[in-house]
């Protein structure tokens, strides 16, 4: 079969296929475009979708009629000049304009600042239709019509109207993020009109109108540098989560990508603090040397590739985990607002038969009686916090000994305030200098289990258990060596692998706290771990979650009534432990209520 040269319009169509894969795919390369030459506003407008309509609008430094009859042709470019090596703008490839050319009805009107006049190319097909003179504002406006009609089983396989014009939502939130200064607008016949306005250098206040106005409220500020990589951004309390990675984003060097080396970053940032199902509210920005990424990996951008990707995941889990330590025990302000939405007003009780006048045999309330319920003797206390045994007496309610012993505890003096009750044998509410707070008592005792458990994983060698004959596992040769640079790090955690010929592991020991333990998929599982991500930290988070579960098991139960000493102890320890605002399955393990919220309820503000 000879060989032959394709055509430019089937050249262009190809590499539309990879370039502009739906119109959220155009609308992504246009706005960057947009960006590039220097935008302070930039307004989007679709229709269908984006498949009948893709317009955008801005305000940059716009185009003479060289430069645009030089834009619709593929490898054409202002962007880079000899080098991929120092890539500091979006684009780069010079494909987006020629391949959407090539697929749609593409008009470009374009007018320099310094021009009294502008001009209009349009492109049909993959061919050019006309070039002339035109009437433009400085600045440039793409038009994108009838998108895939000239390669129309492309159509195919696009989704509905409703979803491609969320995907392009998406799109222009991504690019909010990275550029507060920019004013966006979005609007459309099939879509409600979206505006972004500029908010200079306040990138929080962006944040807060693309996520909502309560992650301002619930965000911790990120600041790390390592290796002159440096990671900026807000990371959201482990209690305002969300039910999809949606809201988590990433930026290099200014560029939105979706890269999947981060997003694990992310989740193992958060592990033990999130519920299974649930994701953390998170905005990163990466900002490096361009020599030290690659962002020519695929046409579209999105994906990156890190010349060291270990030193990336290293700062961005250590810097969230830093953050949450300082600052992440704090419950979200969104707990406080589902509490009051609890409350319904116009509440009607229900039909009450006459009572006799009220005395103390027939009060429901039992006076208090110190020491009454609880064994002479506490359980094994953790970190000073006794474990009292319950019995089968009535709830603990607090009468005035109580409330006065409770009293002795000043509530401005600290965080979660002094506990002044204990309800339904498991909720402590606690008075504080501007509202109550209300604590889980099983669940915050539970992480404050784990994390004394947690701090003495890494504070000395686990003990293991020496297997009678040594695990022989077989793997790859390249795999056997990846492993035995992290021997050192495994023998730290009770897990000792030697060598055992160029393709095999002899495992003689494996971590005495998991038990039995199936060391083939064990060591294959850390094998492609490392390959993946040139980290071994499979060993330690399963050791986490076998400390996690003691953890539950080992804590102050639901039912156990607590002297106000014990509760009061229960919330110093809290104010002082890292993750203390969220148990070990992410629950939150408090919720506090302002004094002007309980007085909003009242009808008193």
């Amino acid at each position: 079969m000879a060989i032959r040269q394709l055509s430019e319009t089937l050249i262009n169509q190809i590499a539309a296929g990879e370039v502009i894969e739906r119109p959220a795919s155009a609308a992504k390369e246009l706005i960057e475009n947009a960006l590039d030459a220097g935008a302070t506003r930039i307004e989007i407008a679709t229709a269908g979708g984006g498949k009948a309509l893709l317009r955008v609008t801005d305000n940059g430094s716009g185009m003479d009629a060289a430069d645009l009859e030089l834009a619709v042709k593929r490898h054409c470019t202002s962007k880079i000049s000899e080098t991929l090596d120092d890539i500091r703008t979006l684009g780069f490839r010079g494909e987006a304009l020629p391949s959407i050319g090539s697929v749609a009805r593409l008009s470009i009107a374009s007018r320099r600042r310094d021009s009294a006049a502008g001009s209009e190319i349009s492109v049909a097909g993959g061919k050019i239709v006309h070039l002339r003179p035109a009437a433009a504002n400085p600045g440039t406006i793409v038009e994108v019509r009838d998108l895939f009609f000239a390669t129309p089983a492309r159509l195919k396989f696009l989704k509905t109207e409703k979803a491609e014009a969320a995907a392009i939502t998406e799109i222009v939130k991504r690019m909010a993020i990275a550029f507060p200064g920019v004013r966006f607008v979005l609007s459309g016949s099939d879509r409600s009109t979206l505006e972004f306005p500029a908010t200079g250098e306040d990138h929080l206040a962006r944040m807060a109108q693309v996520l909502g106005k309560e992650f301002r409220d619930n965000a911790i500020a990120l600041d790390a540098e390592r290796e002159d990589v440096q990671l900026t951004g807000f990371a959201g309390v482990p209690t305002f989560n969300r039910g999809n990675s949606a809201h988590q984003y990433a930026f290099v060097n200014g560029r939105p990508v979706q890269d999947k080396l981060i997003l694990s970053a992310i989740r193992g940032a958060y592990a033990e603090t999130i519920p299974a199902g649930r994701y953390p509210v998170a905005v990163l920005s990466i900002t490096l040397d361009p020599a030290l990424v690659d962002v020519n990996v695929h046409p579209a951008k999105s994906d990156v590739r890190f010349r060291d990707p270990g030193l990336v995941r290293g700062l961005i889990v250590g810097a969230i985990r830093e953050a949450l330590a300082r600052d992440g025990s704090r419950a979200a302000t969104t707990g406080a607002s589902d509490m009051l939405r609890a409350f319904r007003p116009g509440f009607q009780p229900a039909p009450q038969r006459p009572q006799a006048p009220w005395s103390a045999a027939t009060s429901p309330f039992r006076p208090f009686q110190p020491g009454a319920g609880f064994d002479e003797k506490p359980q094994a206390s953790f970190d000073g916090l006794a474990h009292p045994t319950a019995r089968s007496e009535p709830v603990f309610q607090p009468a005035p000994q109580a409330q006065a012993a409770a009293a002795a505890e000043p509530p401005a003096r600290y965080p979660l305030g002094a506990a002044r009750a204990q309800i339904h044998e498991n909720y402590i509410v606690a008075q504080t200098d501007d509202g109550i707070v209300i604590v889980d008592q099983h669940a915050a005792h539970e992480r404050l289990v784990f994390e004394a458990m947690r701090r003495a994983l890494h504070s000395k060698r686990l003990a293991s258990q020496v297997l009678l004959i040594p695990e022989i596992v077989d793997i790859p040769e390249e795999d056997c060596d990846r492993l035995m640079v992290h021997a050192g790090e495994f023998a730290e955690l009770g897990l000792a692998i030697e060598r055992f010929g160029p393709g095999a592991i002899a495992v003689r020991e494996t971590p005495a706290m998991l038990g039995e333990v199936d060391a083939h998929g064990l060591i294959r599982q850390l094998a492609d771990e490392i390959a993946e991500w040139d980290t071994a930290s499979g060993l330690s988070a399963k050791l986490e979650y076998v400390a996690a579960t003691m953890a539950c098991h080992g804590s102050v139960r639901s039912g156990r009534r607590l002297r106000p000493e014990e509760m009061n102890a229960l919330l110093r320890q809290m104010e002082v432990t890292p993750g203390s605002g969220q148990c070990n399955h992410g629950r939150p393990t408090y919720i506090e209520l302002k004094l002007a919220d309980i007085e909003r309820l009242f009808g008193r503000s």
